[in-house]
């Protein structure tokens, strides 16, 4: 046997497993693990030992805090006793092993895992080609940098949500310059001369450490990207006229400062591009000149980005907002013949007539989502009558005409469904028509359907008992007298209930940890608590649970009746108890936002 793929068997004792790997299978090159949140950092050595594995996926939930953004009230962190630990180790550090065959190293999420862990990976895995460390909040930049300087044939990062800054892309610069063994504090970071970088994928989204000068000289040394992310960065159009590459296959650039102008650049030259991600550029409806910064002119002088996207790609996914339109989907429409995947966000203004292009353009559509679009119900029958191959549909915070009429369409096909804030009327029997039509649902969010009670949980749990994800909110009374009936979606992974009626008890995260045994992340609203209170689990009760959140509300009168003293007051959000777990211990943080 080459390969074992034992994700989300996480009560499985890590230890014996990996010496049974071991033993039985002598020839074991790829070993998955993902969602095994009790796999402590002191068995990544005897993983790194065994001497003919070369990948290893160790995989858990992204910590829902990853935002820069979030505004911190309160934070303290709780250690895991020995006593409670699922697994026994040993009290020692074992020896690190001489040599290790790992070439790709998957660590998302890994928020137990610091700059230690990523010295060993230096020391021991010299063959290491492809590393994730998405997530990993415990890694330094200086850490990073050290490893990439000694992984010399590393061509594949992917440390988006990270430390990832300037030291990090230092290092990338000076790698084949005899710097390999030498650690970074030793390195003359300012006077070394740049070499090119034989990167294929690097993904470093929401790395709030890398400056707009360092990102433009890494940039200009990067020939041969096929993947590139930079979400949420320093971006400026300066950095893409100087990016050389022409093998691009998927490029991120949402939420940057970058123009049409420079992305139409990046674009051109780069005709294989098959997934582009440009939602949140709002300088995406300016023009702006290669040479001057400050020229400025309507959108309609830049119109032929979309044209010359259309022209030069052939593109399987789509992300965007600001500058798209219904005029923008006809001069795209040699693009989309292989679209599988399109979401149109903020700033688009995406209408009934550009969704029936659509159904003709895009036969091959896998995911739809539109966000702050106008819609009608012929549009949307239309989409799941001719789009066969639709596996999930979104439609959130739209306006327009939608009723119940489109819930008479047969969408067997359909896994995921989000309707958010276009179904108000929902009832039980449309929900239930809604079971029979869309019967293989995997993933269902609901979101203002106040007309919705108690019963829907049971038809919800009949209709789709193999439910992995569920968001009701704001959805009537269908809490209002407990939660029971949703525990028979033994596979649900995910779960939020929020507004939808007094009636969770008191102890029910604990009680829905244990009813549930894959669910991982749990969101609710102390607004729900028939009690006023909720039971917080520890290591021994949480089960599977990685993170769980719970909002707290006030109660605010709307600003338009703020002199009006008989005005209702209205539950408004506050802030949001946030729960993370680790292999080590539990994080509880308290933010202003609402976390999802």
């Amino acid at each position: 046997m080459a390969e074992v793929d034992i994700t989300k068997c996480s009560q499985l004792d890590v230890g014996i497993v990996l010496e049974y790997f071991k033993k039985s299978f002598p020839f074991l090159t790829t070993i998955r693990m993902a969602y095994f949140l009790d796999f402590e950092t002191n068995k990544f050595c005897d993983l790194l030992s065994n001497s003919t594995v070369c990948e290893v996926d160790l995989t858990v939930d992204i910590s829902p805090l990853l935002s820069s953004n979030v505004s911190v009230l309160y934070c303290e962190s709780e250690s895991r006793s020995m006593q409670n630990r699922y697994f026994s180790m040993p009290s020692r550090r074992r020896p690190r092993p001489t040599l290790s065959h790992i070439s790709k190293l998957t660590l998302e999420g890994r928020t137990d895992f610091s700059d230690s862990e990523l010295s060993d990976i230096a020391e021991c895995c010299n063959s290491l080609i492809y590393l994730n460390i998405r997530g990993c909040l415990s890694v330094t930049d200086i850490g990073i940098a050290n490893l990439i300087l000694r992984c010399v044939k590393l061509h594949s990062i992917i440390a988006s949500d990270t430390s990832f800054g300037r030291s990090s892309i230092s290092a990338l610069c000076s790698r084949g310059q005899g710097t390999a063994n030498i650690p970074l504090m030793e390195v003359d970071t300012e006077h070394l001369k740049l070499s090119d970088i034989n990167l294929q994928l690097l993904h470093i989204g929401g790395c709030k450490g890398v400056c707009e000068t360092s990102l433009e000289d890494l940039l200009s040394k990067e020939h041969k990207l096929k993947s590139l992310c930079l979400r949420g960065t320093c971006l400026v159009d300066q950095a893409l006229y100087r990016f050389p590459g022409s093998t691009l296959e998927m490029l991120d650039v949402s939420n940057t400062m970058i123009s049409r102008d420079a992305l139409m650049h990046t674009v051109v030259r780069n005709s294989g591009l098959t997934h582009l991600v440009a939602s949140g550029c709002r300088n995406l409806c300016l023009h702006r000149s290669k040479n001057s910064e400050d020229n400025l002119s309507p959108p309609n002088l830049s119109e032929n980005f979309f044209i010359k996207l259309g022209k030069e790609c052939q593109l399987e996914k789509l992300t965007i907002g600001w500058g798209f339109s219904d005029l923008s989907v006809n001069e795209i429409a040699p693009a989309l013949i292989s679209l599988k995947a399109l979401t149109v966000g903020l700033g688009g203004s995406l209408g009934p007539e550009g969704l029936k292009q659509l159904c003709i353009l895009c036969p091959l559509l896998e995911s739809l989502s539109i966000t702050f679009q106008v819609i009608s119900d012929v549009v949307i029958m239309n989409l799941l009558v001719t789009l066969r191959k639709l596996q999930a549909l979104s439609v959130c915070y739209c306006i327009g005409d939608l009723s119940p009429l489109f819930l008479n369409c047969k969408a067997s096909y359909l896994r995921k469904l989000k309707l958010e804030r276009v179904t108000p009327w929902m009832t039980n029997d449309d929900l239930a028509l809604l079971t029979q039509n869309c019967a293989n649902l995997m993933e269902l969010s609901l979101v203002g359907c106040t007309r919705l009670d108690v019963d829907a949980q049971q038809i919800i749990s009949s209709g789709w008992p193999g439910l992995v994800s569920l968001h009701l909110e704001d959805c009537g009374l269908v809490t209002a007298d407990g939660v029971d009936n949703l525990f028979d979606c033994k596979a649900m992974e995910n779960l939020l209930l929020r507004h939808n009626g007094c009636g969770i008890r008191r102890n029910f995260i604990i009680h829905a940890a244990s009813k549930l045994p894959m669910l991982r992340s749990l969101s609710l609203d102390w607004c729900d608590a028939s009690e006023g209170d909720l039971n917080l689990p520890n290591f021994s009760d949480r089960y599977s649970l990685s993170n769980v959140k719970i909002a707290r509300c006030k109660l605010r009168k709307c600003s338009l009746d703020f002199h009006n003293k008989s005005a209702p007051e209205r539950p408004v959000h506050k802030e949001t108890l946030v729960l993370v777990w680790n292999s080590t211990s539990l994080q509880k943080t308290v933010v202003k936002e609402r976390i999802t």
